[in-house]
């Protein structure tokens, strides 16, 4: 993981250069190139870095090291690699690299995370669906992301009465956090194209039934945005149907995770997709959406564009620097449109090489 601190472009201060953490897996690599494109832009960011997740674990015995959690809290927004490891998987649940990014989310109060998704001209051909479907892709998704399943008690496991093994979770969101975030979703549609689609699953779940009433209340707030609701299943079906239709979608945590996801293949590859989690404040996490990638880790062979176009979100969301974050997106594109390719992506390039491209391109 990279925290940026003190990064305005007026504090006279250099980006730093130190050990490359990144977090676990493919996460080290990638969010080395997002840092040398920000430092290609000069902007006079300052950076500094920690251990997470179970690189973290090793090193420090926990995850979320205090340390790591105290420079998060300092810092003016993070830029986050990725964490899950394979090796961890026997660990209690609360030492495994994955509780690293719920606690910086717990703990920061990062309550709002937003997803875009378009495909980028060129890439018609990587994405699953027809040409023509997929060519009209240019949504946001703002997924609540404190609440939900995730977080939700009691949760467990026992032994019943009959001797069977029961998991349990609880599903659960109260009407302030629900129109906080419905609030944001309603100004993020407001920022784009007018509309907003509230997903859940209120035919079934009672938590989804208030989410439908909070957000229904609350658009009387937003006259000129227009608000329809749509059960998740049929959300992931239109998704691959017309995605189309779709210009903002708020949802919560367990609905939003899938979604986005899914919304990754509609336009080539989960490589592809950044996101921001938000705070009250916009103080943020930028991360791409894929996990760790093990399996590639330190072989120059993940695609580096996710976590380019985070750095992007966290130039736009968190600094300020919308012109910076244009620049970097639009270099993205110009790369993409030159037919240059990582692997997930049908190509051969690497992913410094990647990153090599992209820089060029902000120099051309």
């Amino acid at each position: 993981m990279r925290l940026c601190t003190g990064r305005l472009p007026f504090s006279g201060e250099g980006a730093g250069a130190g050990r490359d953490i990144g977090g676990d897996g493919i996460g080290p690599d990638v969010v080395a190139q997002a840092v040398r494109v920000l430092t290609a832009l000069d902007l006079g960011l300052d950076f500094a870095e920690a251990p997470v997740g179970g690189h973290a674990y090793r090193v420090a015995g926990h995850p979320l090291p205090p340390e790591t959690l105290a420079l998060a809290a300092r810092a003016d927004a993070i830029l986050f690699g990725a964490v899950g490891d394979p090796d961890c998987d026997g660990l209690e649940r609360q030492l495994r690299p994955e509780q690293a990014i719920l606690g910086l989310r717990r703990e920061l109060g990062l309550f709002a995370n937003l997803r875009p998704a378009r495909l980028f001209p060129g890439l018609a051909d990587a994405s699953a669906l027809r040409p023509e479907v997929a060519g009209a892709i240019d949504l946001m998704i703002v997924r609540e992301l404190t609440g939900d399943v995730y977080f939700g008690t009691p949760r467990g496991r026992r032994t019943t009465a009959d001797g069977l093994r029961e998991g349990f979770d609880t599903m659960r969101y109260d009407e302030a956090e629900i129109a906080r975030i419905a609030r944001l979703g309603f100004e993020t549609a407001r920022g784009r194209r007018g509309r907003l689609c509230s997903v859940d699953k209120a035919n079934v779940l009672e938590t989804s039934q208030l989410w439908r009433d909070v957000v229904t209340e609350i658009a009387a707030e937003y006259s000129d945005v227009a608000l329809t609701h749509m059960y998740v299943d049929n959300a992931a079906m239109q998704l691959v149907r017309a995605p189309g239709q779709f210009d903002t979608i708020v949802t919560g945590n367990l609905f939003g995770d899938i979604l986005s996801d899914q919304a990754s293949m509609c336009v080539g590859s989960i490589g592809l997709l950044p996101s921001a989690s938000l705070d009250a404040a916009g103080k943020g996490l930028y991360e791409p959406i894929h996990g760790s990638a093990p399996d590639i880790a330190g072989q120059d062979r993940a695609n580096p564009l996710a976590t380019i176009l985070s750095a992007a979100m966290m130039l736009r969301h968190s600094l300020g620097l919308a012109d910076a974050a244009a620049r970097i997106e639009a270099a993205v594109a110009a790369v993409l449109a030159s037919g240059a390719r990582t692997a997930d992506l049908g190509g051969t390039i690497g992913t410094a090489a990647m990153g090599d491209r992209v820089i060029a391109a902000l120099a051309a």
